[in-house]
């Protein structure tokens, strides 16, 4: 009789999912493409179940690896999060336009509160789209200035939901204008109060999917987690008990949590039909950090952290999935850059990428479809405070104010343990001179970070660091 109730729920069912396969069909014909760009914040390289981790189980994260293309080369434009975010927002490097560090507070001398934010000059991904006939929406974190003038919705977005400074509490919005507990932002209705963050956010991502399903739109979902304050649900803490280490047990709670959230966006996209022809991009602002900031993180096997221009602060996880164009399965080693998800969002909604709109990054499309050979990116540079750091090819340079030029051959040593500079004199004094001709072509920086920053990010660069996940 078992069975035979199975047999029966089956039949039942199957005249439904018929429709809703039929359903799916219809939707996923050729046409625009959508786009959703997930970002975690402060998530340690090497914690995810796809790059290694033991300890952290990250189902959801992983099958956009998995049934897309892992970028074991995928770079960041600057090792803290605003400056990060204005080169993934615009497709340029920051610093090409004075945007080298987190945003200005009031109590530091020349605050302007007129350019304490992206220059309003620069388009974003949201502008670009949206003149391309997208809807357009962020949900989470914003971090590219609170004045008027530069809010997500005079920025191209046609609805926000979140909060405009650089973290927020996970349990509470208060009626403060800026800190850990502001007022969560809305544009397009009254917001209620949260309940936590990360679900939130996941939860008002999934809305608006379900209310764009039928137009192409653009979702950048800018998650907070794991990035501080360190806070977890008692239930998710739970799932960790076995790990004796409180800050690392509440940010595995809190990876964990941000992983079932990436569900979620899966899970309706997939509902509604949209799953094949909707361009995911997974990636982190920076890396995990660590010592005297440390959020819990590990970015084994790379060294470094968070404000660092080591692989450990400027390294991160970097997947995207388009069914209908990309083939599955792929690992790509050629470096690709955070700065290449504009240009490349662009040209798949069918807009124009020339020389004219100056974007660092490229269209990564013709890279992954083998419409050509060659490589994405030869060269790159960072900088960040006291360190200054060139990719080319696989050799990297560092150059800090109170050492020698650090030299290493990346493809050989992606822990950067083993200096090469002195064995390779010539490389080094080329790679030094074209860091240099960089950087004397930048324009003065809009804003500082204070100058006790510098001290504390110098000691990071003399750390030690766990160069393996635990178990």
């Amino acid at each position: 009789m078992k069975v035979n109730r199975i047999l029966l729920l089956c039949l039942s069912i199957a005249p439904l999912l018929n429709v809703n396969i039929s359903q799916a069909a219809d939707r996923e014909s050729p046409g625009p493409p959508n786009f959703v760009l997930i970002v975690a914040d402060d998530l340690g390289y090497g914690d995810l179940g796809v790059q290694g981790s033991k300890q952290i189980l990250t189902p959801n994260i992983d099958q956009i690896a998995e049934k897309g293309i892992i970028f074991t080369n995928g770079y960041v434009s600057s090792a803290v999060c605003s400056p990060s975010r204005a080169g993934l927002m615009t497709g340029k490097h920051q610093l090409t336009f004075g945007y080298g560090d987190n945003l200005a507070v009031p109590s530091q001398p020349g605050y302007d509160p007129d350019y304490n934010g992206l220059p309003v000059n620069e388009s974003t991904i949201a502008d670009r789209l949206r003149a391309l006939g997208y809807a357009t929406g962020l949900t989470g974190k914003w971090h590219l200035g609170e004045e008027q003038q530069f809010y997500p919705s005079n920025r191209g977005f046609d609805e926000f939901w979140g909060f405009l400074g650089g973290a927020h509490d996970y349990f509470t919005a208060g009626p403060e204008k800026t800190g850990m507990k502001s007022t969560i932002k809305c544009n397009f209705k009254t917001p209620g109060p949260i309940t936590y963050l990360t679900d939130d956010i996941g939860d008002e991502s999934v809305d608006f999917i379900k209310r764009h399903k039928d137009h192409p739109f653009f979702l950048y979902v800018a998650f907070n987690a794991p990035h501080a304050p360190m806070q977890a649900t008692e239930r998710d803490l739970k799932l960790f008990s076995n790990i004796p280490d409180k800050l690392r047990q509440t940010y595995c709670a809190m990876v964990y949590r941000l992983d079932q959230n990436v569900g979620k966006i899966l899970n309706i996209l997939r509902d509604q039909g949209l799953e094949n022809n909707t361009m995911i991009v997974f990636i982190s602002d920076n890396g995990g950090p660590q010592h005297s900031i440390s959020n819990g993180s590990i970015n084994a096997p790379l060294r470094g952290q968070k404000t660092t221009v080591l692989e450990g602060g400027i390294r991160v996880p970097f997947f995207i999935k388009w069914p209908a164009r990309l083939t599955a399965g792929q690992k790509v080693s050629d470096f690709v850059l955070s700065l290449d998800i504009c240009p490349t969002f662009v040209a798949a909604a069918g807009g124009s990428v020339s020389e004219k709109d100056n974007f660092t990054g490229v269209n990564l499309i013709p890279f992954l479809t083998g419409q050509t050979n060659e490589v994405p990116h030869v060269i790159m540079e960072w900088r960040y405070t006291v360190g200054a750091a060139i990719r080319d090819g696989d050799w990297k340079l560092i150059r800090l104010p109170d050492r020698l030029p650090m030299l290493y051959h990346l493809s050989e040593d992606i822990s950067e343990q083993h200096d090469l500079a002195l064995q390779k004199p010539e490389k080094t004094k080329m790679l030094l001179e074209k860091l240099g001709t960089w950087e004397v072509n930048l324009p003065y920086p809009i804003f500082h970070e204070p100058p006790s920053w510098k001290i504390r990010h110098l000691t990071f660069y003399s750390a030690d660091y766990q160069l393996f996940q635990p178990e």
